[in-house]
């Protein structure tokens, strides 16, 4: 036996697993992380990829609006954000020319104390801090139509400022291949009906098809998904951007800056060489944490190890997740949809009416209706949430192994194998030709 640790919220949850049925323990090919976060932030704004430096760029007399993201993301804003300012102080911007604007989506406003986590106390003191908000239509403004036929609504804020800069983190994502970016314009700045009009092309382009097989981590080229998000921040057309990159185990790997989209593009080919993991054999058990807190906040942001996690798996087999998950029904629009069991009927839909949060809990529902069992070790408050969703809840991630082998030992299987995903929504498994 071995004691396997796996993040769970701000803490952990331990098994003690028989190490010989362990086929991996998926961690992603080893990444030295950043030692100074801040001169590395520095030296990425200094030596930015494919455009200018800032000197060049912004004008003392500039309004900047800064495009920052929610507190769902792993991204260091409250680390960047001052050292970004401090550089623009430099050039000569003041504080009150400089809006910083949170690029909620269609998520729920901040708090004034979350404002202070994501971007730091200080900052929330000097600047003028301003939460998107996607149904506002009268602070909205449209820059033009995709090729996908989407009109591209986004905040005024950012179409009027005279310079706009894009931060964020570059991430594996389920639908958009990888988050960062241009997801802090879409959907991260947009209108509502633009959002969900973009985040229809998740579907397949075929009645019935269920989900569209270029939307999956990892993937740009024939993504529609991406190409539509592509084209809308072409429209903004952002003066710079400024982008962390994670390693799966969730430590800081590099910052890339520069152009909105080349400085992305390398920190997307970057992750993909230190997060995706090739492995030879699918599991038939995989035990797999989102990455704890704030990546296991709610339900919402959690599944994302679910669509990661189930790569790693033969179908019909037993996922384990560690999900502490503290506003589990954060929105209250995805539980709705997650309690749902006709899949059928949700594809219908939204087809007629696509809702992102629904198109989630459909994609995670595919993928738990497909397991022979998953279970969620959380609070013992969010059991009937878990329960209602189609998975079985527990309380330790012991008393989740223990229910486990019992289902493996009862069909008879005794040369199961297990995979183990400590940051699974940070790890992408491909399973490769073991001759190749």
């Amino acid at each position: 036996m071995k004691t396997y640790v796996l993040p769970y919220g701000k803490g952990n949850q331990k098994a003690d697993i028989p190490e010989d049925h362990v086929l991996y323990d998926l961690h992603g090919p080893h990444a030295e992380a950043v030692e100074d976060e801040e001169q590395a932030v520095r030296e990425a704004l200094r030596h930015p990829i494919d455009c200018q430096p800032l000197d060049d760029i912004i004008q003392p007399s500039d309004t900047v609006c800064i495009v920052v993201s929610d507190i769902t993301r792993l991204v260091h804003t409250d680390r960047m954000l001052p050292v970004l300012v401090q550089e623009l102080n430099r050039i000569g911007v003041q504080d009150h020319q400089i809006t910083v604007l949170v690029s909620q989506g269609t998520h729920r406003a901040h708090t004034e104390q979350e404002n202070e986590i994501v971007c730091g106390s200080d900052m929330v003191r000097r600047l003028h801090i301003v939460q998107h908000d996607c149904h506002d239509a009268s602070t909205l403004t449209c820059v033009g139509r995709t090729s996908f036929g989407n009109d591209v609504y986004i905040n005024s804020l950012a179409a009027k400022a005279d310079k706009l800069i894009l931060t964020g983190a570059v991430s594996f994502h389920p639908m958009a291949g990888f988050g960062g970016g241009r997801k802090a314009v879409l959907p991260g700045i947009a209108g509502f009906d633009t959002i969900m009009r973009n985040h229809s092309l998740a579907l397949s382009e075929v009645p019935g098809g269920g989900c569209h097989p270029g939307c999956h981590a990892g993937a740009l080229e024939g993504n529609p998904f991406h190409e539509d998000m592509k084209e809308a921040c072409a429209m903004v057309r952002p003066d710079f951007l400024i982008n962390t990159v994670f390693t799966p185990d969730g430590d800081l790997y590099e910052v890339v800056a520069g152009h909105w989209n080349t400085a992305w593009e390398k920190g997307c080919r970057d992750l993909l060489r230190i997060g995706s993991v090739p492995i030879q054999k699918l599991a038939d058990v995989t035990i797999a944490s989102a990455g704890g807190y704030p990546k296991d906040l709610n339900l919402y942001q959690s599944v994302k190890a679910h669509m990661n996690a189930v790569l790693a798996t033969r179908p019909g087999g037993i996922l384990i997740f560690t999900l502490e998950c503290p506003d589990i029904q954060e929105p209250a629009i995805f539980t709705d949809w997650f309690f749902r069991n006709d899949l059928d009927a949700c594809e219908r839909e939204l087809r007629n009416q696509f809702l992102m949060p629904g198109f989630v809990a459909f994609k995670a529902r595919c993928i738990i209706q497909s397991m022979k069992a998953v279970y969620v070790v959380t609070r013992k408050e969010n059991f009937d949430v878990i329960r209602r969703s189609g998975q079985i809840p527990a309380a330790s991630l012991e008393e989740a192994w223990q229910m486990a082998r019992t289902v493996l030992e009862e069909e008879g299987c005794r040369d199961y194998g297990i995979t183990i995903m400590s940051h699974a929504a940070a790890t992408l498994p491909v399973l490769c030709d073991p001759d190749t």
